[in-house]
């Protein structure tokens, strides 16, 4: 092996060094957000699990959680930023 060879060896591992040291810490955070979700999963199913339980021992059924969204829609914030001028206005 000559030296332009050992060099550019040496570059490409350095390269290469750089590319695992600043893509480290985005890969422990994905690890870590997907570990968090597994247990926030995990817990919400407990909950329910948990919920069914109770209702069962009381004879009722349980209460189930909407899966829609409680946000207003875009034509409820309109009409209402429109009335607040109104009551203003008059």
């Amino acid at each position: 092996m000559n030296t332009d060879r050992i060099e550019a060896l040496i570059s490409m591992l350095v390269t290469f060094g750089l590319l695992v040291l600043m893509a480290l810490p985005s890969l422990i955070g994905v690890v870590r957000d997907k570990r968090v979700d597994r247990q926030i999963r995990r817990a919400r199913q407990e909950h329910a699990d948990q919920e069914s339980r109770e209702a069962a021992r009381e004879g009722r059924q349980a209460q189930k959680s909407s899966s829609r969204s409680t946000v207003p829609s875009t034509a409820t914030w309109y009409a209402d930023g429109r009335r607040s001028k109104k009551l203003v206005s008059s």
